[in-house]
């Protein structure tokens, strides 16, 4: 197997284990990974309209459109008129979505410190930055 298939073998099973942990970990706080992602998105971006938060989490404006009012009904997100423009609506956190993603959050990256606890500081340096560096080359082959 040549370095670029071992690589995609390596990364695509990381990403499926993460897939299953996140349905695991976050879907007992009665939101999907889906939603858990725009809440995250709202955190680093802050208020996006929706075609921002679509193209930030790399789906159609129809599945985000689903994905926010499900997180409006729930209170964790609000709409609200975007100030540079009257006509447009901007997507915040609610208080409520905020408290939810960093309890998330924080679950999350405990556990991320638990597979990491008997690596040595230059290997988990090593990863982040390889990892990084491929998130880079992906968003650069998406024209991001």
């Amino acid at each position: 197997m040549d370095q670029a298939e071992a690589l995609y073998e390596a990364v695509n099973q990381l990403i499926r284990v993460h897939q299953f942990r996140d349905r695991e970990s976050i879907c007992h706080h009665n939101v999907s990974v889906a939603q858990c992602y725009a809440l995250e998105t709202l955190v680093k971006r802050g208020p996006l309209r929706l075609q921002a938060l679509a193209d930030e989490m790399y789906l159609d404006k129809s599945t985000t459109s689903r994905v926010a009012d499900s997180l409006i009904r729930k209170h964790y997100v609000r709409k609200s008129e975007d100030p540079n423009d009257r006509r447009a609506v901007e997507l915040s956190l609610t208080p409520e979505g905020r408290a939810l993603h960093q309890q998330i959050h924080a679950e999350l990256v405990a556990e991320e410190a638990s597979m990491i606890e008997g690596l040595s500081p230059e290997v988990v340096e090593g990863a982040v930055t390889l990892l990084n560096k491929l998130t880079l080359a992906a968003r650069q082959r998406l024209g991001d």
